[in-house]
């Protein structure tokens, strides 16, 4: 299973957002635009779903801007993948959707196991890691990544 180039960018707006949390200040789309190489239309629709979705808030006037609507702690890359993508499974057979749950072989298939177990460990990981668990990441990645002056 791919993800969007949607739920992709939505993902970095809220990486960015999630870094600047602490600052309790605004963040401008246009620099979530230009430091994630997002095209500003689509990112103004993505971030106004996502304020819809209760993930950000926004901010009017000259130091306005968006800001997490919630603790990076406290949202997990699984909501926001389910909120913009939909359903995580890999094949329909397995589909928490029960809209969207088909199988030609009635469910007969010898993969059926297989779809499960692939649908349960991309949910643990996608639910099992949090906004500040990335941020914790990169920044760590970031700070190893220092000049090193000995001789």
């Amino acid at each position: 299973m791919q993800i969007s180039s949607k739920c992709y960018y939505a993902l970095k707006a809220l990486f960015e957002l999630a870094e600047q949390y602490e600052t309790s200040q605004p963040v401008n789309s246009a620099l979530i635009a230009s430091n994630h190489k997002i095209p500003k239309r689509f990112l103004e629709v993505i971030l106004n779903e996502l304020r819809q979705g209760g993930f950000v808030e926004s901010r009017r006037g000259v130091d306005g801007g968006y800001i997490l609507a919630r603790k990076p702690g406290t949202i997990t890359i699984g909501d926001v993948v389910r909120f913009v993508d939909g359903d995580i499974s890999p094949v329909s057979c397995v589909s928490s959707n029960e809209n969207q749950v088909y199988c030609a072989m009635e469910f007969q298939c010898p993969f059926y196991d297989f779809w499960l177990q692939v649908k349960e460990a991309v949910e643990k990981v996608y639910s099992g890691t949090t906004l500040a668990d990335i941020v914790e990441k990169w920044q760590k990645s970031q700070a190893d990544l220092g000049i090193n002056y000995e001789i």
